[in-house]
């Protein structure tokens, strides 16, 4: 019907700034294609600045055709809609007016990237909220039916992030991503620190996000020091002495091949949120509230730290430069292994400090029914100023007759 295909057509264009949005995160300027392009016809690169123009275009010619949600159309669940493409704009935005692609600082970015986050957060026809529970709301399909969820890639059920992710002691496992202790000791207290256990009495989030030793998972206390049930000198044990646990499934039977739902939460109530509170501190500072907008930067980054513990330390930060900080500390927990961190790093130009660090775990040994714990160094790594951007392949570089120009120091 008529109004299947207007959706159809808007959709197209929103996944059109979608592609482009993760490109310019990747690449910086690429070629926007509109067209079918002639054999031969070699199309030059644009730059950051109009991929970023074309992006919010799209969206901004578009929005209007665009379905609220699909909660009458259950076979249509999982493509794009409103919200959606205000989320995709406000997070453009918040890039473009990072100092990776903002080096002057022009504040009129910032206000671009806060009007854009206002518009998601005061439109009374979407109805998002946080989810009451940060933990489970990342295991099975509970994402799926959250409020909390702004687009969601469905995927079938399977073991995979369990057998990948598991400690390489619980049968099955593999131990894959293990955290570092550079993020574990980030997280902060709640309560008076315990000496003899260095994960109690944190923000709830650690325990959410990251198998700590001590703790139960798979229906077994983890216990890496030498001779226990998770010995780090096992072979694939983790170096760091953590393993992952967000998204993934508690006690999953590996060895009868039992499966459980995962989904990928692409955009989310709270990540749009830290947006807000980004933008708004770097346009008007922490507590202000131009006419017109909800709430201050503060307010809406405190929204996000109660979800987890309304026990967290209330944020003193009374200046811009102060408040940068805390949004900074907020992103790293609550979006932490989103894939936002590493791209976070490259738009506030803080990569070449913070991923030129060495990578910390901890060398756990028994001490009677306890354990002590020592910060080790387990691995250097580099990064180069060159990285802030990807480079393209030297075969496109060659197909386009060096038409398309490679980034920087490639």
């Amino acid at each position: 019907d008529l109004q299947s295909l207007a959706w159809y057509k808007a959709e197209a264009h929103i996944a059109k700034a979608y592609y482009y949005s993760e490109l310019a995160k990747m690449y910086g300027g690429v070629p926007i294609i509109e067209s079918f392009v002639d054999n031969g016809e070699m199309v030059k690169r644009s730059t950051y600045e109009e991929v970023v123009d074309y992006i919010v275009t799209e969206i901004d010619t578009y929005k209007s055709e665009l379905a609220l949600n699909w909660n009458d159309f259950s076979e249509r669940q999982g493509r794009f809609t409103l919200g959606v493409a205000l989320a995709i704009k406000a997070r453009t935005l918040l890039y473009a007016a990072s100092p990776l692609h903002n080096p002057t600082n022009d504040v009129k970015k910032w206000e671009a990237a806060a009007a854009a986050a206002n518009e998601l957060i005061t439109n009374t026809d979407l109805s998002y909220s946080l989810a009451s529970d940060y933990g489970s709301y990342f295991v099975g399909g509970n994402s799926v039916a959250s409020s909390e969820t702004i687009y969601a890639v469905r995927r079938a059920q399977s073991n995979s992030m369990e057998v990948n992710n598991y400690p390489i002691a619980t049968q099955g496992g593999k131990s894959g991503a293990t955290p570092t202790h550079n993020l574990v000791a980030a997280y902060e207290y709640i309560g008076t620190p315990d000496p003899t256990n260095p994960y109690a009495n944190r923000d709830p989030r650690l325990t959410a996000s990251i198998v700590t030793n001590g703790s139960t998972w798979n229906g077994r206390t983890i216990d890496q020091s030498a001779g226990g049930s998770d010995d780090m000198a096992r072979a694939n044990a983790s170096r760091t002495g953590y393993y992952l646990k967000k998204f993934l499934t508690d006690n999953l039977n590996l060895t009868q091949g039992l499966n459980a739902q995962h989904n990928w939460v692409a955009y989310r109530w709270a990540e749009v949120l830290l947006n807000y509170a980004e933008a708004m501190n770097e346009a008007y500072g922490p507590d202000a509230v131009p006419a017109g907008y909800l709430m201050s930067a503060r307010q809406a980054l405190q929204k996000v730290r109660d979800r987890a513990s309304v026990n967290l330390p209330k944020v003193t930060a009374s200046d811009k430069e102060s408040f940068r900080e805390v949004v900074k500390h907020e992103r790293r927990i609550e979006l932490a292994f989103e894939d936002h961190r590493y791209w976070d790093l490259l738009r506030w130009k803080d990569a070449m400090d913070v991923l030129n660090k060495p990578v910390l775990g901890v060398k756990i040994t028994k001490n009677g029914e306890g354990w002590n714990y020592e910060v080790t160094e387990v691995a250097t790594r580099t990064f180069y100023e060159r990285n802030y951007y990807l480079p393209f392949l030297r075969s496109e570089i060659e197909n386009s007759n060096n038409t398309l120009e490679q980034n920087p120091n490639y």
